[in-house]
Formats: structure tokens, C-alpha cells, sequence
């Protein structure tokens, strides 16, 4: 299994070396814009070797060397397909980006030094900015790929792919995750079925950013009409969603490490809720619609699944429907009200009824036998989750079969 991690790096370049820098990436839009143009009307999109036949003499004419001109090629493709699929109109390209191939650059990691090849076999050497916490790409598990090199707002910015392999882990046990407005509920189940942990992560990142979405919003109400021309009315309400954005950030990252580390203790494979477009389902309820709008379930479940991925660990995605209204253990489940339950006569949160049922799908997904399926429901008694498959068909129908084979036999 293969893992792929991309590093964003400011660079510098030296005098005269920017504006080199510049005019490749320019002439390198504009070489992407051409074949764009060139193919946009085409019925289907042509395969990179017929694009090699019609432009590749072109492009090299222009100083490009080669594996930039294949470069060029997917690019353009992938522009295409992209704009085609959405039925979208002709792209027009502004960016100025360059993909470059591993044998167009030399980087130096001690120095923190990075040369790349433009036009005519001329090079640039860009001095890279670094930071403390891209030296674990350094450890030599890591190894560096294609780079994307980015000129905007006068800043030249490098991004470096990494990539590594990763041998998956033998699971032990499932984890089924749940995530609420206020916490991550967490239950971790063995092979059998048996229970082995129930936790609760909390968090506050929420509701921090919904108050500062608030206050933001608020000031907008005291200046309905003048609040887009006041500048300090701006800076303030930029600064409030900064930060909110900065807080469910930093709460996703912080969440889904904690996720990974009780997954990687047990050696488990990781359950999430498959929560597709649950924002639009909000049941005309504005209090409920309002808090949709901030909550990053979908970031944290794609860091989590990428923190397990470098670990080893794979997280699969299970049917949300009614997890949290039936018994995960065959005991008789009672609504205390909107979030307590008595499950037999332990009284828990539906959380926890969740978390639990969710596990019990993942490992009704993990668990398969030659010959035979384990069928685990979840509102089925642990004595009665573990059977083989029924026949089928239709026994009357196989019974009347037999009887008439039987007769025109005799």
C-alpha cells in the first residue's frame, strides 16, 4: 500500500532567476491552454500518445524538454476531462503552475536548495523556506516525487510530494466511530463480537467557531447595507472566520490523531458513518441547519482515514440507517428521552448504541468465510449473530421440481 503526502514550501529565488522563473511558467500556461484549444471540440478525448504525435514536435520548438512536454500532455487531458464531465464551457487557464517530473529538478535537503530545469536547459535554483515539522518527511522512509511549482500574489510557492510504501496491519479488533456536535464516541469490538472498550472523545472547536460565526454575523446586522464599504467593519469579521476556520482545523487534526492512536493500540480497523449529503437533510430545522453549516465530520474522517493509512490501518465506511435506534447486544432498548437509553438495565447515551452498531457493520464487512457468510446484525442477541448462509431458493418449488422429474422418470 502506497502513501502519498504533499509538502508546501515557500521558495526564493535569486536576481534574475524570478523572472526566468516567471516566463516558464507563463509560456508553460500558455503550451496547456493551446492543446486545451486544440482538443476541446474532439468527440473524445485523444490518448496522450496521439497527443505526442500532433504537438510534441511543437512544444519542444518552444525550448520545452521532454518530460515537461509530457507533463504538458496530462495536464491538458486532465483539464478536459474535468471541464467535459462537469459540462462545463472551454477552461481559460490564468494560474501560473508547472508540474515537474522527478529528472527535470535537483533538490538538496541539507541546504534546503531546490534546482529546476526551465526553458533551453536553463535552470533555477530556489532557496527553500523550511519548517521544523516537514523534517519528518527526512527520516529516509519518505521519498520525494513530482513537485507543482506556483507563482501568486508575487510569491513563489513549491509544493513536494512524498511517497512510501506501507505494509497493512492484521486487525485484531474494529472501531466504530461516531461523531456528534460536542465529542467522538469510540467502541471497540474483537473478532467475536465482545466488547473490549467504550470511550468518549470530547471537544470544544465547535461551538467556539459557531460563537465567533455568530458574532461575525451580528456585526453584519448593525450595517446591513454599508458593512461591505467599511473597512475596519471588514477586518474585524475577516479576523472572527480566520480564526474559526483555524479552530475546526486544528480540532480536526487534533481529533483524528487521537482517533489513530486508540486504533493502532487495539490493531483495528477503523468503522465510519458513510455521511453523505447529511447537510442537506437537515429537516427544515434552522437551529439544526445552522450547526451543519461549521461541522467538519467529512474533514475529520478524511485526516483519520489519512493518519491510519500511514500506520497501516484501513478504515471502511458503513450504512448510517437507524444506528442509533437498535439494541447492539439483543437486550430490550428504551427511550429515556432525545439522548439517554436504558439498554437492558444499563442506562447509556445513544452515542455510545451508535458507536457500537457501527462496529457491528464493519464487522459484518470484515468478517467473510469460504463457503459460508457470518451474518452479525446488530439487533440480533450475541448467542444468534454468528450463522451460515440458508439455502436458496424456493423449498416448495425444489420439492414440487423433484416430484415431477420423478414421474416422468417412472
Amino acid at each position: 500500500m502506497r502513501v502519498l503526502a504533499t509538502a508546501k514550501v515557500e521558495a526564493v529565488a535569486p536576481e534574475g532567476g524570478e523572472a526566468l522563473l516567471i516566463q516558464f511558467l507563463k509560456l508553460y500556461r500558455d503550451a496547456v491552454q493551446h492543446i486545451v484549444d486544440g482538443i476541446w471540440l474532439l468527440s473524445d478525448t485523444p490518448s496522450e500518445e496521439s497527443l505526442h504525435k500532433m504537438f510534441y514536435s511543437e512544444l519542444r520548438r518552444l525550448g520545452f524538454r521532454a518530460h515537461h512536454v509530457s507533463e504538458i500532455y496530462r495536464r491538458a487531458k486532465e483539464v478536459v476531462e474535468g471541464a467535459k464531465k462537469n459540462r462545463g464551457s472551454k477552461p481559460v487557464l490564468r494560474r501560473l503552475t508547472a508540474r515537474i517530473h522527478p529528472l527535470d529538478y535537483r533538490i538538496d535537503f541539507s541546504s534546503k536548495t531546490l534546482r529546476i530545469a526551465v526553458l533551453n536547459d536553463e535552470c533555477v535554483e530556489l532557496r527553500l523556506k523550511w519548517y521544523k515539522y516537514l523534517d519528518k518527511y527526512l527520516d529516509g522512509s519518505w521519498k520525494p516525487g513530482e513537485i507543482l511549482v506556483s507563482y501568486r500574489n508575487n510569491k513563489i510557492f513549491v509544493y513536494i510530494t512524498f511517497h512510501r510504501d506501507v505494509k497493512p496491519i492484521d486487525f485484531r479488533a474494529v472501531m466504530g466511530i461516531d461523531i456528534n456536535f460536542n465529542n467522538i464516541t469510540y467502541t471497540v469490538l474483537d473478532l467475536s463480537g465482545n466488547l473490549i472498550t467504550i470511550g468518549v472523545i470530547p471537544f470544544k472547536g465547535l461551538g467556539k467557531a459557531l460563537h465567533l460565526k455568530k458574532l461575525s454575523e451580528e456585526l453584519q446586522k448593525r450595517y446591513p447595507n454599508s458593512w461591505r464599504f467599511m473597512k475596519w467593519v471588514r477586518g474585524v469579521r475577516g479576523r472572527w472566520l480566520n480564526r474559526a476556520r483555524n479552530i475546526l482545523m486544528d480540532s480536526a487534526h487534533r481529533l483524528s490523531k487521537r482517533v489513530v492512536e486508540i486504533a493502532s493500540e487495539h490493531k483495528a480497523l477503523i468503522v465510519f458513518e458513510d455521511l453523505d449529503k447529511l447537510k442537506e437533510n437537515s429537516n427544515n430545522n434552522y437551529k439544526l441547519s445552522w450547526e451543519k453549516s461549521l461541522w467538519c465530520y467529512k474533514r475529520i474522517q478524511m485526516f483519520a482515514e489519512y493518519k491510519a493509512m500511514v500506520n497501516g490501518i484501513k478504515a471502511v465506511y458503513v450504512n448510517p440507517f437507524k444506528t442509533s435506534r437498535r439494541s447492539p447486544n439483543g437486550k430490550k432498548l428504551r427511550f429515556i428521552n432525545y439522548r439517554f437509553v436504558a439498554l437492558g438495565d444499563v442506562v447509556t447515551s445513544r452515542d455510545v448504541i451508535a458507536s457500537w452498531n457501527i462496529a457491528l457493520r464493519g464487522l459484518k464487512k470484515l468478517k467473510r468465510v469460504r463457503g459460508s457468510r457470518v451474518l452479525l446484525s446488530p439487533d440480533s442477541p450475541r448467542s444468534e449473530a454468528v450463522k451460515t448462509r440458508a439455502k436458496r431458493g424456493n423449498p416448495e418449488a425444489r420439492k414440487i421440481y423433484l416430484q415431477l422429474t420423478t414421474a416422468i422418470y417412472k
